[in-house]
């Protein structure tokens, strides 16, 4: 029997996670729709809880062109000035 690894070799250094924020009160949170069915829809969940229960105050929404391809340059730009970014939703 042959096992087979699927990992591939990690390159260059390792990623550190963000620091967390002190408080979401006044932030500016930045949510990246991958253009899967019904992301658009929890967001809006997502946005609502987020303000009435948090604070946040602003919201940058931005939803890819199709799901299988990275994020563009300029839409990564139009997210940066966000204190936090959220991503990933799967089906």
């Amino acid at each position: 029997m042959k096992v087979l690894d699927p990992r591939l070799d990690a390159h260059g250094e390792a990623l550190q996670p963000a620091r967390a924020l002190p408080s979401l009160n006044g932030s500016v949170i930045a949510l990246l729709d991958n253009a899967k069915i019904g992301t658009a829809r929890f967001y809006d969940f997502v946005e609502e809880i987020l303000t009435k229960e948090h604070g946040v105050r602003e919201f940058i929404r931005r939803r890819k062109p199709d799901t299988t391809r990275p994020v563009p340059a300029q839409m990564l730009a139009e997210m940066s000035g966000a204190d936090a970014l959220i991503s990933g939703i799967g089906d």
